[in-house]
């Protein structure tokens, strides 16, 4: 939470954490995180409407003071700041997993376990206003996180053999050759098709709307092909790519 607020703000953001429950509401919103496989392992974040708007204007960028209600765009805006955030978790969590780990993100309502731990995130804005934000964990991601992760067994040192003294290049060092070469990506955020005529007639300040919309994964292309899918986030003023899903080269794009 702290490095994508810093990453969104442009300054750093620190938060607080306690062990203590915040105060509840009927409207309190609530958000649950699922990690990917088998088993099914949640946590769930809950936050007053005021702090969900006011971290969801942090991403629209928006300075007025914040409405007692949402908008569409502030729930779109929230839901998108907090995937980020699951972003970030994931990559965190990926050594105590022992591997690559996939959270997703869903609004939601109270949820239906009991928490096997809770922990309160605080903090105020640039106004004073507080941010504060509960997680709680279920007792199946608590079991998960506690477990240790296997460490593979090494693999067996490599032997010259007497009858082959000059052993054939192996694939790793065919692709150590293609590491420095340089390759353009390009990020494509949806698609249009257009008449010529519209073409013709596009000016200064007209609107091209894409057939993706504004939750969709935004695709990362090699040589015109996807190669993977992400989220957009902002780094240091500029737009960036969170991977959240490497396609398969065998599949069609």
């Amino acid at each position: 939470m702290q490095v994508v607020l810093s990453q969104i703000t442009g300054q750093p953001v620190a938060f607080d954490s306690t062990a203590e429950a915040l105060p509840g509401a009927e409207s309190d919103l609530w958000f649950t995180v699922t990690v990917g496989g088998t088993t099914r392992r949640e946590r769930a974040r809950r936050m007053s409407v005021a702090t969900g708007v006011r971290l969801a204007q942090k991403l629209l960028m928006e300075t007025e003071p914040p409405p007692e209600e949402p908008t569409a765009d502030h729930k779109d805006a929230l839901q998108e700041l907090l995937r980020q955030v699951a972003g970030q978790a994931a990559t965190a969590l990926a050594s105590a997993a022992g591997g690559e780990i996939q959270l997703h993100l869903a609004a939601s309502g109270a949820p239906s376990w009991s928490p096997s731990g809770i922990k309160s995130l605080h903090t105020r804005d640039e106004a004073g206003t507080p941010v504060d934000i509960e997680i709680q964990v279920s007792a199946a991601l608590a079991a998960a996180l506690s477990t240790p992760a296997k460490t593979p067994p090494p693999a067996p040192a490599a032997t010259a053999s007497p009858e082959a003294p000059f052993a054939l290049p192996s694939a790793a060092a065919h692709y150590e050759r293609l590491r420095d070469v340089i390759l353009e990506v390009k990020l494509r955020f949806g698609s249009r098709r257009m008449v010529l005529r519209d073409v013709l007639a596009l000016s200064a300040g007209v609107v091209v709307e894409l057939d993706s919309n504004v939750t969709a994964p935004v695709d990362l292309l090699l040589d015109g092909r996807v190669v993977a899918q992400g989220d957009v986030v902002v780094v240091d003023g500029k737009y960036g790519l969170r991977v959240t899903q490497v396609l398969d080269s065998r599949s069609p794009s």
